[in-house]
C-alpha cells in the first residue's frame, strides 16, 4: 500500500513539474518573439534620432527613443543571456530552478507595462534570460521533461495567437491582471516542486534522481535552429500559408488546428514508437542524415511549390522537427562534466544569427554603406547583406541543418520509445482537445458586406508594416484609421503576413477580422511581405504580377469587386523607393527603375484589358508611387488618360507622407474617365508614416 501511494505521489509530482516547465517555456517563447520585434523596432527608431531636429519632434507621437536607450537595453540583454553560465558554476543546486522560474515569471509580468519606468523590452529580456537559465537547469535535473515542455508550450502559444487572430493577446496591458496570477502561480508551483524534491529521500530507483541530462555543443546549436524554425515558420500558420504560395488566408481556419495537432502528436508514445521503428531501419551512422534530408526536402517542397502539396509538406515538416526535441539533450554520465549553460548561450547566438539573416532577406534593398570611420568594410559587408535577396529558403535550410545536428551526432540510442496504452490514450485526448480548441479560436467571422450602394469609398493606405514614423507598433491605431475614414475598400501597401520582426502577426488577417472586411493578399517578397486589399464589397476575383525590381521586390495586385451588376477593377502597387543614401545607384537611376515598373504595369493592364478597353472600363489604380505629383512618372499617368481626384488640392491637405519636417504626396488613386469622383480626402492619423487617402465613387 505504501509503495503504491509513493508511486502515485511520484506521478503527481512529475505532472506538477511538467506543468511548471510548460508555463515557463510558454513565457520564454512569448518573450523571445516579442523581443525580436521590439528590438527591430527600437533599433529602427534610435537610428532616426540623430537626423531629427529636436524642435520639430512631436512629443505626443509614441515610439521615439535615443541611441543611448537602446544601447542600454542591448547591454542588459547581453547580461541576461549570460545567466545560463550560473548553471555551469552552481547548477547542482536545485534551488536555482526556483530562482530561474521566478526571474522568468517576473520578467513576463514586466512585459505588460504595469511596472512604471521599465520598458516592455527590458521585461522581455528578463524573461528570456530567466528562461534560458531555467532550460539549463531543467535539462540538468529533469531532462525527460524537455520535449514535453517545448511541444506543449508551442501548442499553447499557437492557441493563444489563434484567440488573438495571430496577435498574441497576452501582450495587451489589459491582460496584466491575468498574467500576474499566472506569474505568481508559477513561482509558488516552482517553490513547491523544489521543496518536494529536496525533502524526498530519493531512493535509488527514483525516476527523478536518475533524470539527469546535459546539452552538448551540437545540442545548443540545434536548439537555436529549432527555436528559429518554430517562431519564424513552423508554428506560424500564416507564414506557412505565405511560404506555400497562397494569396489569401482561406486555409487559416483549417491549418491552425492541424498545426496544433501535429505539434502535439509526438507526445503520444505509440506515435514515437512507430517513428523509432522507422528510423531504426537505417544504420546508426546515417539515421540523423536521413531525418535531415527528409525535413530539408519537405521545406524545399513547401517553399518552392504552391497549393495543398506545399502546405502538407510544411505541416509534416513540423511533425518531424518536433520529434527532434527528444534528441536535444542526452543523459549525463556519472562523472561527466556538465556545460549545458555555456551551450545555451551558443543556442541564443545561433537563434539571433538566423533572425538577422531572415531580416536581410526582406531588408536587403535598404542596406547602406558604412560611415567613413569604417568605410574599409564597404566592399565586403554591404554587398554581402544585399546578397540575401531571394535567400529565404537558404536561411530556413541552414536552420534545418543546425536543428538536426543533435540527432546526427547521437548514434547509440533512439529516444523514441513506446509506453503503455493508458499513456497513449491520455495524450491522444490532449491532442484532440487542443485541436478542437484551436479550431474554435481560428474560426472565421461572419462578414456583412454592402449590396447595391449608390456610392462607395475607395482608399489607399501604406501601413508601414504596422509601425508609425518612430517605429511604434500599433495595429489597433491602423484599424481605427481605416474605420474613421469610412472606406468600403482600401488598398494596403507595405503589409507583413507573419514576419518574425512584425511579431509573427498576419496583418491582413488581423485587420480584416478587426474591421469586418473580406481581404486578399498578394505576396511580393518571400511570401510574407506585399500588397493587400480589404473590402466590404464582394470580391469576385484576384491575382497579381511581380514587377522587375532592382531594389525591394514589388508587384501589381489586381482585385475585382462587384458593388452592382458590373465589376470595378482595382490595381494596387508599391513602386521602388527613392533613396538619397543608396550606396549603389543614384536617384536618377532609381527613377528609371520606377519608370520601367510603370511601363511594365501598363503592359500588364493592357494585356488584361484587350481591345484597348481601359478608357471605357471602371478601373482604379492606387498605391504608393514614391514620387511627387509634378514628376515625369506621374505625368505619364495623366497622359495615359487617368484622372487624379486630388489634383489642385493644397499639399497641406493632400500630403500622404508625413514625417518630422517632411511632407509629400506619394500615395495616389487614379480613376478612368467612366468613374465619377464625389470628393477626396486624406485622413489625419499618425498610425503609420503615411496617411490614408480616399475618394468617393458615384455608382448611379
Amino acid at each position: 500500500m505504501r509503495r503504491r501511494l509513493g508511486t502515485l505521489l511520484q506521478i503527481r509530482l512529475t505532472y506538477l513539474i511538467t506543468c511548471e516547465a510548460v508555463l515557463i517555456a510558454l513565457f520564454f517563447l512569448q518573450s523571445l518573439r516579442f523581443l525580436v520585434g521590439s528590438l527591430y523596432a527600437r533599433i529602427g527608431s534610435a537610428s532616426l534620432y540623430p537626423a531629427l531636429d529636436p524642435a520639430l519632434i512631436d512629443p505626443n507621437l509614441p515610439g521615439l527613443i535615443t541611441p543611448g536607450t537602446i544601447s542600454g537595453e542591448i547591454s542588459f540583454l547581453v547580461y541576461m543571456t549570460a545567466l545560463p553560465i550560473i548553471g555551469v558554476l552552481i547548477g547542482r543546486f536545485r534551488w536555482l530552478l526556483f530562482i530561474a522560474a521566478m526571474i522568468t515569471a517576473v520578467g513576463r509580468y514586466m512585459m505588460t507595462g504595469e511596472i512604471g519606468g521599465i520598458s516592455e523590452t527590458i521585461g522581455a529580456a528578463t524573461a528570456v534570460g530567466g528562461g534560458l537559465l531555467y532550460i539549463t537547469m531543467i535539462i540538468r535535473h529533469r531532462a525527460s521533461v524537455v520535449p514535453y515542455m517545448f511541444a506543449l508550450a508551442l501548442a499553447v502559444d499557437q492557441i493563444f495567437r489563434a484567440v488573438g487572430d495571430t496577435l498574441d493577446p497576452s501582450w495587451d496591458p489589459e491582460y496584466a491582471s491575468r498574467q500576474l496570477i499566472l506569474s505568481l502561480g508559477v513561482i509558488l508551483l516552482s517553490f513547491f516542486t523544489v521543496v518536494r524534491q529536496q525533502t524526498e529521500t530519493q531512493p535509488t530507483g527514483s525516476n527523478i534522481s536518475q533524470d539527469r541530462g546535459l546539452l552538448t555543443l551540437w545540442g545548443g546549436i540545434g536548439l537555436g535552429g529549432f527555436l528559429f524554425l518554430e517562431l519564424a515558420l513552423l508554428t506560424v500558420p500564416n507564414a506557412i500559408i505565405g511560404r506555400a504560395g497562397y494569396s489569401a488566408f482561406t486555409p487559416y481556419p483549417l491549418l491552425t488546428p492541424l498545426l496544433i495537432i501535429v505539434t502535439l502528436l509526438p507526445l503520444i508514445p505509440w506515435i514515437r514508437a512507430r517513428a523509432g521503428q522507422l528510423i531504426g531501419i537505417f544504420d546508426s551512422n546515417v539515421r540523423g542524415w536521413v531525418w535531415l534530408l527528409l525535413i530539408a526536402l519537405l521545406v524545399v517542397i513547401g517553399m518552392r511549390t504552391s497549393g495543398v502539396i506545399a502546405l502538407g509538406a510544411l505541416v509534416f515538416a513540423q511533425f518531424c522537427v518536433i520529434l527532434v526535441c527528444w534528441w536535444l539533450a542526452r543523459p549525463q554520465g556519472e562523472k561527466e562534466r556538465n556545460f549545458t549553460g555555456l551551450w545555451m548561450i551558443v543556442c541564443i547566438l545561433f537563434f539571433g544569427m538566423f533572425v538577422v539573416f531572415d531580416i536581410f532577406t526582406f531588408e536587403y534593398a535598404f542596406v547602406r554603406d558604412f560611415a567613413s570611420e569604417v568605410d574599409f568594410l564597404n566592399p565586403i559587408v554591404p554587398p554581402l547583406l544585399r546578397g540575401f535577396r531571394g535567400f529565404g529558403i537558404a536561411v530556413m535550410l541552414l536552420a534545418v541543418l543546425t536543428a538536426i545536428l543533435p540527432m546526427v551526432q547521437v548514434r547509440r540510442r533512439i529516444p523514441w520509445r513506446a509506453a503503455d496504452t493508458v499513456q497513449s490514450a491520455f495524450w491522444l485526448l490532449v491532442v484532440i482537445g487542443a485541436g478542437i480548441g484551436g479550431a474554435f479560436a481560428a474560426r472565421p467571422p461572419q462578414i456583412v458586406g454592402v449590396n447595391n450602394p449608390e456610392q462607395i469609398r475607395i482608399g489607399t493606405y501604406n501601413i508601414h508594416a504596422g509601425f508609425n514614423e518612430y517605429f511604434n507598433y500599433d495595429l489597433e491605431a491602423i484599424a481605427q484609421t481605416i474605420l474613421q475614414s469610412g472606406v468600403d475598400v482600401v488598398l494596403l501597401q507595405e503589409v507583413d503576413a507573419g514576419r518574425i520582426t512584425s511579431f509573427g502577426v498576419d496583418q491582413v488577417l488581423w485587420l480584416a477580422r478587426r474591421i469586418g472586411m473580406d481581404a486578399r493578399f498578394y505576396a511580393t517578397n518571400e511570401g510574407l511581405q506585399g500588397l493587400a486589399v480589404l473590402s466590404r464589397v464582394e470580391i469576385v476575383f484576384d491575382d497579381g504580377n511581380l514587377l522587375e525590381s532592382v531594389g525591394t521586390q514589388t508587384g501589381l495586385q489586381r482585385v475585382q469587386i462587384r458593388p452592382d451588376e458590373n465589376v470595378i477593377t482595382l490595381y494596387n502597387t508599391w513602386l521602388g523607393v527613392l533613396l538619397d543614401a543608396d550606396g549603389e545607384r543614384t536617384v536618377n537611376e532609381q527613377e528609371i527603375d520606377q519608370q520601367n515598373q510603370l511601363s511594365e504595369m501598363f503592359t500588364i493592364i493592357a494585356a488584361q484589358n484587350p481591345g484597348d478597353q481601359l478608357g471605357r472600363s471602371r478601373t482604379v489604380i492606387g498605391g504608393t508611387f514614391n514620387n511627387v505629383p509634378d514628376s515625369d512618372l506621374l505625368a505619364r499617368m495623366r497622359d495615359s488618360g487617368f484622372n487624379d481626384p486630388f489634383a489642385g488640392i493644397a499639399l497641406q491637405q493632400s500630403a500622404t507622407y508625413w514625417r518630422t519636417g517632411q511632407r509629400a504626396r506619394l500615395d495616389y488613386l487614379w480613376l478612368t474617365p467612366q468613374i465619377r469622383a464625389v470628393g477626396a480626402l486624406v485622413v489625419e492619423s499618425n498610425a503609420s508614416d503615411h496617411r490614408l487617402a480616399f475618394v468617393g465613387i458615384d455608382l448611379r
